[in-house]
């Protein structure tokens, strides 16, 4: 059995990592734009985007970055990112950029493809481009298909993101109706029992 090692508790670890995220995201759109790849910012930094708009003490640290791209403009995408540094690594069925030659999948930027399924037995394929806002600091999915895919997946975590957007009145009684059946049924779920 391997003895995990601490390092100290500290505000300059906590906020580092938080830091950390920031900095790839900032990093990984501005090279996208720069190179005229469309994207969209989905995940959880797209759930704490959305959620700041109502609270900004409601949002939830993320550890790593989500972006949605055009199966297409991966090639250009990929020029772009490694000339930033990012690193390209195909695992697990996952494409993503590792920020640098020495981190982990946690550093990374993870793509998804638009329009696209991500596992065969999803109930919905990804938003496509067109599914999304223009914010001044980064191009983030809309909020329906953010939450469309938060309901798709429907881990552990995505079911906590929904139920932030929940909490900061983002989502309502009325939004089961604008999915498919199942997908309704699932965000019915977490608005009738908030507290699990």
């Amino acid at each position: 059995m391997s003895r995990i090692t601490y390092g100290p508790i500290s505000w300059e670890r906590m906020i580092g990592a938080v830091e950390d995220v920031r900095n790839r995201l900032e990093r990984a759109t501005a090279v996208l734009k720069g190179a005229n790849v469309e994207y969209a910012v989905i995940g959880g930094n797209a759930v704490a985007a959305w959620v700041s708009r109502i609270d900004r003490a409601a949002i939830r640290n993320t550890r790593d970055v989500d972006i949605l791209l055009r199966r297409n403009d991966f090639e250009a995408a990929k020029a772009a990112l490694e000339s930033a540094g990012f690193v390209y690594r195909h695992a697990k069925g996952l494409d993503m950029f590792l920020d640098g030659p020495k981190a982990k999948a946690r550093d990374a930027v993870h793509i998804l493809f638009a329009g696209e399924k991500v596992r065969d037995e999803d109930l919905s394929a990804t938003p496509t481009l067109d599914e999304t806002e223009e914010d001044a600091a980064f191009r983030v999915v809309s909020l329906e298909a953010l939450v469309r895919m938060k309901l798709t997946s429907f881990r552990l975590k995505d079911q906590v993101h929904i139920l932030d957007m929940i909490d900061v009145g983002l989502i309502d009684s009325t939004w089961p109706v604008k999915f498919s059946t199942e997908l309704g049924q699932r965000l019915q779920q977490l608005l009738d029992d908030p507290d699990g």
